[in-house]
């Protein structure tokens, strides 16, 4: 049984066609284009700092509480503080519903993210505190890591924690044999790679690199360079939703 459902998904591979003889993709855009995104901070009341992000069809919502007394008193650090993240996908968030509750995938999404924003944070600023960060996915259509530390990050600075920077992530893979900028859901499921990357921009120092899948030297060159400029255009808009929420628009 197994067997077949390995062939009919290799099959169903090798039909689909992700990109046309244009260089189109199944959504209209370019190689080297992002999906629509909107960005906006303040979302909720009760946080002490928040955030909400629609990527392409992606729906994310981050919010902070802290830096307060880390509890259990065992784990606080009396040098720095410590940031801990949880990210969920919610069980509506996906065509076939989610099992509630964190699962493998979620938990390592957790603590990669945990790391990429604790290298951000100035967290010798609050010794023996920890900033706990939360990331609801509504609705996924692949690249909820990168949007889920995107608008992680801007919660952080609308809860007036100090960054040496802010955090901004874009994944970049390969599909039908090219290298394409922010992968959605077709592309993701059938393509050849996946290289999610999460830099702060300033210095372009890389708080996160995965890869899932193949990619040669130049390919993998190319699909990293063309991840931190997308990422370079996302912090635009981060900037941009802050300055709009300073603004009282």
């Amino acid at each position: 049984m197994m067997d077949e459902v390995i062939k009919d998904f290799d099959r169903e591979k090798k039909e689909m066609k992700l990109i046309d003889e244009n260089g189109k993709r199944i959504d209209g855009r370019s190689a080297e284009e992002l999906r629509p995104v909107k960005m906006k901070v303040g979302v909720l009341n009760r946080a002490d700092g928040s955030a909400y992000i629609e990527w392409g069809k992606n729906k994310v919502v981050a919010a902070v509480y802290g830096p307060r007394e880390a509890q259990p008193r065992h784990i606080q650090n009396p040098l720095k503080g410590i940031v801990q993240a949880r990210y969920n996908m919610v069980s509506f968030s996906v065509t076939d519903r989610k099992r509630p509750g964190p699962d493998r995938r979620s938990i390592e999404i957790s603590k990669i993210i945990s790391e990429a924003l604790e290298a951000a944070v100035i967290t010798e600023s609050f010794p023996r505190t920890t900033i706990d960060v939360s990331m609801e996915v509504l609705q996924a259509d692949a690249g909820t890591r990168c949007a889920g530390l995107t608008a992680a990050s801007l919660a952080l600075a609308d809860a007036g924690v100090p960054m040496k920077d802010l955090v901004v992530a874009c994944a970049a893979g390969k599909v039908d044999g090219q290298v394409v900028l922010d992968l959605l859901k077709e592309e993701d499921n059938y393509g050849q790679a996946d290289l999610p990357v999460a830099i702060m921009p300033k210095s372009e120092e890389v708080v996160l690199l995965q890869m899932d899948g193949h990619l040669t030297q130049e390919e993998f060159d190319r699909a990293l360079s063309m991840a931190i400029e997308g990422c370079k255009k996302l912090y635009e808009m981060q900037k941009e939703a802050l300055k709009m929420s300073v603004g009282g628009e």
